[in-house]
C-alpha cells in the first residue's frame, strides 16, 4: 500500500510539471508527459493486490491512494498560495511545477478512481472467469480496461476548451498516452510474475472474488 500511494503521488505530482520530447527509431519524434512513464506503476501494484488479495483489500489501498492524493493537492494548494518573502526569487518557477488548476486536479483524482476500480475489478472477474490461469491475460486485459477510462476521463476534462492542448490534438494526445501506459504495463509483465509468485509463496493467500461486494462506496471485506 505504501508503495502503491507513493508511486501515484509522485507520478501525479512531479511527472505533469514536464513535456518531455524523445526522436525514437521508426516512431519519430515522440512528445509526451513525463509522468506516463511511471503512473502504470500504479496498476502493476493494483494487479498484483487484487490478484493475491483480492478485490476488497484492494479497494482499501485505491481509496487510501485517493486519500493521499486529495492532501497532497490540498497541500499544494496552500503552499503554492502562500505569499512568497521578499527575498525568494523562485515563486514563479514554484507556481508553474505545482500550480495545478482546480479543473487538472479533480480531472485527474476522478479519473484515477474510475480507472483503479475499473482495473480492479476487471482483473478480478476474469481470474474466476479463467480459474486463475493465463495470469498475463488479466494484468493486461484489466490494465487496458483502466487505462483507457483513465485517459478517455482526464484528457477531456482536464484540457478541452482550456487553451493548453489544441482541441483537436487531444484525440492523438490520449491514444499516445494510452498506447505508452499498456506498453509500460506488458513491458512489466515478467515483474509482475515475480512479485505474484512471491507473494502466493510467502503469504499463503490466493483469493478468488466470488462472492465480493463490488461497490467501490464500502470498505468491508
Amino acid at each position: 500500500m505504501v508503495a502503491f500511494v507513493t508511486v501515484l503521488i509522485c507520478s501525479n505530482l512531479i511527472g505533469p510539471a514536464k513535456i518531455a520530447q524523445l526522436d525514437l527509431p521508426w516512431l519519430g519524434v515522440v512528445t509526451f508527459g513525463a509522468g506516463v512513464l511511471f503512473f502504470p506503476i500504479s496498476y502493476v501494484f493494483g494487479d498484483i493486490l487484487t490478484e493475491v488479495y483480492g478485490y476488497a483489500r484492494a479497494r482499501r489501498v485505491i481509496w487510501a491512494g485517493f486519500a493521499g492524493l486529495g492532501f497532497a493537492s490540498f497541500m499544494a494548494t496552500v503552499v503554492v498560495a502562500l505569499p512568497p518573502a521578499p527575498f525568494w526569487p523562485h515563486q514563479e518557477a514554484y507556481e508553474i511545477a505545482f500550480g495545478n488548476t482546480s479543473r487538472i486536479v479533480a480531472a485527474s483524482m476522478l479519473a484515477y478512481f474510475c480507472g483503479e476500480f475499473v482495473n480492479s475489478y476487471v482483473l478480478a472477474k476474469m481470474k474466476v472467469a479463467t480459474q486463475g490461469r493465463w495470469l498475463w491475460t488479466r494484468t493486461i486485459g484489466s490494465t487496458i480496461a483502466g487505462e483507457a477510462v483513465d485517459s478517455m476521463l482526464f484528457y477531456p476534462l482536464a484540457f478541452y476548451g482550456a487553451g493548453i492542448i489544441p482541441d483537436d490534438k487531444l484525440p492523438l494526445v490520449m491514444a499516445a498516452q494510452f498506447v505508452t501506459k499498456v506498453g509500460v504495463e506488458i513491458v512489466l509483465t515478467p515483474l509482475t510474475y515475480r512479485i505474484v509468485g512471491f507473494l502466493k509463496r510467502v503469504e499463503q493467500e490466493d483469493h478468488y472474488d466470488r462472492n465480493t461486494d463490488f461497490s467501490p462506496f464500502t470498505l468491508r471485506p
